[in-house]
């Protein structure tokens, strides 16, 4: 087995780096990762530089890692920036890090690809042993795995690298048969207060029109990424990713990208943008060019949720932070990724901050949970 870093994820076929997936997670497709890379908003320019690292076995792909060279910390949701100013404080360079990462993208998934349950150990153990090399080979401070799943967990924790814990918040579909079957579940309180929260939108004379990205025309298109735009500039954020990165996902992916248009009196006024596995439906961005009372809950919340009775999708991703979610159904799950400090020192005090961090996370769940809208706590 041979292991080596492209600086692009062209360099690989689509079809051969895709055999690697062990699920249909839209985001880990070469399609996705490639067209973050065809418009710039992975690249050195942007502070996210390719070097993705590859296993191959008699000259046939067996396994990857997708990661990037960073000099910043901005689209990782991971937060690390206190880390990056006590390096800074001490007169020690926190940048460039190692990240193994989707780009602007908190959702979990796998990390360590190698298509094969059978021999995922000895690949996995290869491509985590060549991508710590490599941060030493390069100096660099410390290597990220971010948003990893359980199986990535439990062996990047067995080759000692610090766990941490985050917390998102997650719909779960509990066999309903209709969004008026979810309301059900819930206390009258709860119930009374998205009813009223939906028919606002009604009142407002809002239509509501779901797409998906095969059926999604330029000009809807140029609409979304105005909005999504809008909602950076309110922010004072910048906005890596451009419309013509969102049609070609719209057109690679296709049934996998849901877009939703509001109208008001047969004019857009906001849209919000999913991704979908056989299983989970992903929120990603959202934005508005008019205020509309509780439009915001109607697009990202509540067609989320309606999406996913009506094509049997069992969980929902609103993306990360948000505790105003817990009250309309969105459970608190722990996240979790796994960290390498090449600094002893920096290494031992990190150590003592996770620790610490990870209590804090569980006693703020456990909180979260208290205010759950269901009638009977579901589990």
């Amino acid at each position: 087995m041979e292991t080596f870093f492209i600086d692009s994820i062209d360099d690989i076929p689509a079809y051969e780096w895709n055999t690697l997936l062990r699920d249909d997670n839209p985001f880990l497709d070469h399609a996705f990762l490639a067209a973050l890379e065809h418009h710039g908003a992975a690249c050195q320019a942007n502070g996210w530089q390719a070097r993705h690292l590859i296993a191959t076995e008699k000259g046939h792909l067996c396994g990857a890692l997708p990661l990037y060279l960073k000099d910043h910390s901005f689209g990782e949701f991971v937060f690390d920036w206190a880390w990056a100013n006590a390096y800074a404080r001490a007169g020690i360079p926190y940048y460039p890090k190692l990240v193994a990462a989707i780009p602007y993208t908190p959702v979990s998934g796998a990390r360590l690809l190698t298509g094969n349950t059978e021999r995922h150990q000895d690949i996995a153990t290869r491509l985590i042993t060549a991508a710590h090399n490599y941060a030493i080979d390069h100096d660099l401070s410390s290597l990220h795995y971010l948003f990893i799943n359980s199986q990535d967990r439990q062996l990047l924790t067995q080759h000692h690298l610090l766990p941490r814990y985050g917390c998102q918040f997650h719909w779960f579909n509990r066999s309903y048969t209709s969004f008026d079957d979810f309301l059900a579940a819930l206390s009258a309180r709860h119930r009374k207060k998205i009813r009223h929260e939906r028919h606002r939108i009604e009142d407002q004379n809002i239509a509501i029109e779901v797409l998906h990205g095969d059926e999604v025309s330029t000009k809807q298109w140029a609409f979304f990424h105005q909005c999504y735009q809008t909602t950076f500039d309110k922010k004072a954020n910048y906005a890596p990713l451009s419309a013509a990165f969102f049609r070609e996902i719209g057109h690679a992916l296709g049934r996998r990208v849901v877009l939703v248009i509001a109208s008001q009196n047969n004019t857009a006024v906001a849209s919000a943008l999913f991704l979908r596995s056989h299983d989970t439906l992903f929120g990603r961005y959202w934005g508005s060019i008019k205020d509309i009372d509780h439009l915001h809950f109607e697009l990202c919340y509540y067609q989320a949720i309606a999406y996913c009775i009506d094509h049997g999708l069992q969980r929902c991703e609103a993306g990360a932070q948000g505790e105003h979610k817990v009250s309309r159904g969105f459970a608190p799950i722990i996240t979790h990724s796994a960290h390498w400090i090449a600094h002893p020192q920096f290494r031992d005090i990190i150590s003592q901050f996770v620790r610490h961090e990870k209590q804090g996370i569980e006693e703020y769940m456990s909180e979260m949970r208290q205010h759950l809208p269901y009638r009977k706590d579901p589990g």
